[in-house]
This record gives structure tokens, sequence and C-alpha cells, in this order.
């Protein structure tokens, strides 16, 4: 009778993990993380600029449509607006060339920057891009 108790006893004691075995899986799990998100935020990262990327490629596209319906590209100041909406005085406005005022803004949550004339072409359409905030040297561009 009493080995039948010290068996009982051992078999309930060896249930479960140590303490030991627990911070080594812990820091196995962290060394793999600290490993693994840096790579994520890059492949991410990388995604937000191939999306701005294309967004400006198809405002290049909906500004020429723009342009054969009215003659001429927005203004500065009518900016990718008129793209959605037709701006006062759109004599021959055919939109709206892009669905939504959302897609006017950029992976990052800022507008697209619109300038026409622009310095490097009949227009400009440029992203800061993730450091918006830290300089005004556009990073994706459609020049």
């Amino acid at each position: 009778m009493g080995t039948h108790h010290r068996t009982s006893s051992r078999r309930e004691h060896a249930k479960g993990f140590t303490l030991v075995e627990l911070l080594v899986v812990l820091a196995i799990l962290g060394l793999l993380a600290a490993v693994a998100v840096p790579q994520v935020l890059k492949h991410l990262e990388g995604a937000k600029v191939s999306t701005a990327k294309t967004s400006i490629e198809g405002f290049s596209s909906a500004l020429d449509l723009y342009r054969v319906d009215v003659g001429h590209y927005p203004s500065t100041a009518e900016g990718l607006k008129a793209l959605v909406s037709a701006p006062p005085g759109g004599v021959g406005w055919n939109g709206p060339y892009v669905k939504k005022a959302s897609h006017l803004i950029d992976p990052w949550g800022h507008p697209f920057q619109y300038k026409s004339p622009g310095d490097h072409g009949d227009y400009d359409i440029f992203s800061l891009g993730p450091d918006s905030a830290k300089h005004d040297t556009p990073t994706i561009t459609n020049w």
C-alpha cells in the first residue's frame, strides 16, 4: 500500500514543465521572432512601394482619359480630385476616372501629390513614401 502511494505521488509531480524548460522555449521563440519579424516588415514595405507605383501608373492612365475628354490636364489647384468629381468649369468631364477619393491616398496614409504643369513632364505625380514626416523629397514618382 505504501508503494502504490509513492508511485501515484511521483506521477502527479511529474506532470507539466519546469520553469527552466518554459524559459528555454520562450528564449527560442524570442530568437525566432527577432530573426523573422524584420524580414516580414521588409516585405510589407516593399509591397506598399509596389502598390504606390501601381496607383501612380493608374493615375497616369486616368489623367490621359481626362485630357481626351476635357482638353487639358487638371490644374495643380484642381489636383487628382478632378479624377473623382468634376471640377468647376469641367466642360466635357466624363468621369469619374478614379472610382473613390480614398484611392487618392498613398499606402502610408498621405495624399498623392500632383503638379501640373510638372517639372518632369506635362504633370508630376508622387508620393513622399514612408518617411514623409522626415523629408519632402519624392520617393515614388511618375518620372
